[in-house]
């Protein structure tokens, strides 16, 4: 009887390679895509998880300083609002107000009625805001310039790597069975 599970269960499996290897070949995806997307990835974690420890050592989250960046991205003839700021960072608008009354607590920024509509406040940067913001911006650009090199060979990789055209993948198929 245990040996008719075992066979159950190596069926089963086997089974689920097969379809895995479809799914693979119907999204032209090989071993080398999946290592350079996993290789992406922890490249991105690593960049977020620098953030974190740079704005940590300034006494800030890296969702401080991201707000703060979208601030200081705005044009100057742009305004921000706390639901555009909601926005950009894709939170919800009531986290949005929380974020804003710690930043405002810590006097990084200031809010100020909106000239164009009374139910809105826009949101400003403090000279200490900007002083922060600079320190923090200083280092996430030397450390994108560390990094930089591996990602550009990263997406010059991406870019190089031709589509499989159908026409070739149903070919490699059919060789594949006859």
């Amino acid at each position: 009887m245990c040996s008719g599970v075992a066979t159950v269960v190596e069926r089963r499996l086997s089974g689920d390679a097969v379809q895995l290897k479809r799914a693979e070949r119907r999204h032209n995806l090989t071993t080398a895509d999946y290592t350079q997307l996993a290789a992406f990835r922890h490249a991105l974690r690593a960049f977020l998880r620098f953030s974190e420890a740079a704005a940590a050592e300034v006494g800030l989250t890296a969702q401080h300083y991201q707000a703060m960046l979208v601030l200081r991205g705005c044009p100057d003839d742009r305004r921000v609002s706390i639901n555009d700021l909601a926005q950009q960072l894709f939170i919800k608008h009531n986290s949005a107000v929380g974020l804003v009354d710690r930043l405002e607590q810590e006097e990084l920024i200031t809010r100020a009625p909106s000239s164009s509509d009374r139910r809105k406040v826009e949101l400003h940067l403090t000279s200490r805001g900007r002083e922060v913001l600079a320190q923090l911006a200083g280092m996430h650009r030397r450390e994108l310039r560390r990094i930089g090199p591996g990602l550009q060979r990263f997406f010059a990789e991406l870019s190089r790597a031709q589509p499989i055209s159908r026409e070739r993948t149903a070919a490699q198929r059919r060789n594949a069975r006859g």
